[in-house]
């Protein structure tokens, strides 16, 4: 059984909450300045709410210590940590975790050893100000409810007679 402890934080909310392209990413840190944890050994996660104009940090989700490999329980908990989240950004990550993340809608994002964590909201901050990227474009769609076309509400509509 995989132990988790995990802090929401409420309260601040200076971005638009109801901001179309905002999204929920997490990455895998120990320190939340630097993404320096393989995905399936992930000490903790720092889950964050980015925009166009802005992000926060929602929650802190940390996990107990688990050997690598031959320890599938762990990835359920972990991905079970990330609902919401379009992406997860970490060092590495297996083949199994990225199957598993993928069919929950959530990209895995490989980047360089201690990544700063700041870097890479600004980066994704700009990409939704400047244009996103076809993964996000796909990953924002696919969170976004869709929506009736204009002519199946039209037709919906009580017509007077």
């Amino acid at each position: 059984m995989t132990m988790k402890r995990q802090l929401k934080l409420v309260g601040n909310r200076d971005l638009d909450d109801h901001e179309a392209t905002a999204i929920k990413v997490a990455f895998a840190t120990t320190d939340r300045r630097h993404v320096n944890q393989h995905f399936g050994a992930a000490e903790g996660f720092a889950i964050y709410r980015v925009s166009a104009n802005g992000y926060e940090l929602l929650e802190v989700a940390q996990f107990g210590r688990l050997d690598m490999d031959g320890n599938e329980d762990k990835l359920g908990a972990k991905i079970e940590a990330l609902a919401g989240c379009i992406a997860v950004y970490c060092q590495a990550v297996g083949a199994s975790a990225i199957s598993k993340l993928r069919a929950q809608g959530i990209q895995p994002i490989k980047v360089a050893p201690e990544s700063l964590v700041s870097s890479q909201l600004h980066a994704l901050k700009r990409e939704l100000r400047d244009g996103p990227s076809a993964w996000l474009k796909r990953a924002i769609a696919q969170q976004s409810p869709r929506s009736e076309s204009r002519f199946d509400a039209m037709a919906a509509e009580a017509w007077e007679e």
